[in-house]
C-alpha cells in the first residue's frame, strides 16, 4: 500500500474523531459533561474534568489532521517526472533551430516586346 493511501486513511480516520469530539460538546455546557453526575455529589471524572478532556482531545485531533494534511504532500505521487515547469522544456531549447526556406524572385518579369504604337 503506497504511502498516500496510509495518509489518506488516518486523515479520514482523525476528521470522524474530530466530529465525533466537537459533536459531543455543548456550547452551553451541556453535553456529554451534563450527563456525569446530574447535578447530584456523585460525579464521575467530574464536570471540568470531562469538559477539559473534550477540550483538549479537540485541539489535539485538529492539530493531528492539519500536521496529516501537510504531510500527505511529501507522499503525493507526481508521476516519476521533475517538478520543475513545462513552460521552459530543456530538450526544446537545445534544438536547433529550422532552416530558413530558400527566397523565391517573386518580381514580375519585364516584358521585353516591343509595344506597337
Amino acid at each position: 500500500m503506497s504511502n498516500f493511501i496510509i495518509f489518506l486513511v488516518l486523515i479520514v480516520v482523525v476528521a470522524f474523531l474530530l466530529i465525533v469530539v466537537i459533536m459531543v460538546q455543548n456550547p452551553k455546557g451541556g453535553g456529554l459533561s451534563s450527563s456525569f453526575g446530574g447535578g447530584g455529589t456523585q460525579q464521575l471524572g467530574g464536570v471540568k474534568k470531562t469538559t477539559d478532556f473534550l477540550d483538549k482531545s479537540t485541539w489535539y485531533l485538529a492539530t493531528f489532521l492539519l500536521v496529516l494534511i501537510l504531510a500527505s504532500n511529501v507522499a503525493i505521487n507526481r508521476g516519476g517526472g521533475s517538478g520543475d515547469s513545462k513552460a521552459y522544456d530543456e530538450t526544446e531549447a537545445t534544438q536547433p533551430l529550422p532552416q530558413a526556406l530558400p527566397t523565391t524572385d517573386n518580381t514580375p518579369a519585364q516584358d521585353t516586346a516591343p509595344t506597337g504604337n
